[in-house]
């Protein structure tokens, strides 16, 4: 694209998971603004925050502010147990399954989705959506680890006897920002057709798919408009992880897998409708990030997805890789 057009096409877009480092993606998302408006929008983890304020109503500059008066230190919420000293992180690990409530991060997204009139799904449905998938603005990936299952939400959590049209919108992205073992799990009861009930635990979507740049691709949501991927990259710019004892070990083991698994591989379809976003070794749970680092990372968003810009045509990318118009694939 050689300049911004006067009048703005649509697009959909997807968030990667990154913890603390999506405000480059906020910073990305400032500059696609200038290009797009937003049909669709999906994410994970910390993706799925800025989807979910996309999808309800935020612009670019909002989700900006909303992102840096976000007080890092505080979604380190531990419960009494957590708090006592020496025992309590090993100790909740045990009973609960996680390091912090996640609580101050949900009621955070909560109070902010309420400011524009959106509490649940369905506040967020499309008019013109006819199929599931093309019924909600918004698609959110979490993972069931007791049943295997990635989830995309809020169409999958019929499958727990919940009407998707009323999940709240805030504990959705909860489940979603679920890093295992920080953030305590939610639990859900499936119920199968044999009336077999199962208590299960979900997690953050990072767990399953990352980076769901593919979600709507051949279906109502992706049919003649583009997808612009949001990515975190730069794993050789990161610092080591320090190993000093199990709680460390668990950190660096919980941060390879959620970083690693989609960076080894991304086709090049998709790479090429990716705005790939620096992330200056910020790692995923550094939870005490400075103001002056995070408005790095922001400037980082910026200068990539200006750069992805300037050589970004959605017809050539059709033709490139011999995709039918108007069928995402």
């Amino acid at each position: 694209m050689n300049g911004v057009k006067k009048h703005k096409q649509k697009a959909n877009a997807v968030f990667e998971g990154g913890g603390v480092k999506g405000i480059g993606m906020a910073g990305a998302l400032t500059v696609a603004d200038r290009y797009y408006d937003w049909n669709y929008v999906a994410g994970t983890s910390a993706g799925a925050i800025i989807a979910a304020l996309v999808a309800a109503g935020y612009s670019a500059d909002e989700v900006r502010e909303k992102l840096y008066s976000l007080d890092f230190k505080r979604i380190q919420d531990p419960d009494r147990i957590g708090n006592m000293r020496w025992l309590g992180p090993l100790l909740s690990l045990e009973l609960n399954l996680g390091l912090f409530r996640g609580e101050y991060i949900e009621n955070w997204i909560r109070e902010n989705l309420k400011k524009k009139g959106v509490e649940r799904f369905g506040d967020l449905v499309v008019p013109h959506g006819r199929k599931p998938e093309g019924k909600y603005r918004l698609r959110v990936i979490a993972s069931d680890v007791s049943r295997g299952e990635m989830l995309i939400l809020p169409q999958d959590i019929a499958r727990y006897g919940i009407d998707p049209d009323y999940l709240d919108v805030a504990r959705a992205i909860r489940m979603s920002i679920s890093i295992p073992f920080f953030f305590q799990p939610v639990k859900l009861t499936h119920t199968d057709e044999k009336g077999n009930r199962t208590l299960c635990h979900v997690v953050d979507g990072g767990v399953l798919s990352n980076f769901p740049v593919w979600l709507f691709d051949g279906n109502e949501g992706g049919r003649g408009v583009p997808t612009i991927g949001f990515k975190l990259v730069g794993p050789d710019a990161g610092r080591p992880n320090h190993i000093r004892g199990p709680l460390s070990m668990l950190k660096a083991m919980v941060e390879t897998m959620l970083e690693a698994h989609d960076n080894r591989y991304i086709s090049d379809k998709n790479f090429a409708r990716t705005i790939a976003i620096p992330t200056l070794g910020v790692r995923t749970t550094d939870f005490n990030i400075s103001h002056a680092k995070c408005r790095e990372l922001y400037q980082s968003g910026v200068g990539a997805a200006e750069a992805f810009f300037r050589n970004w045509d959605h017809q050539v990318y059709l033709r490139k890789f011999g995709i039918m118009p108007g069928t995402g694939r």
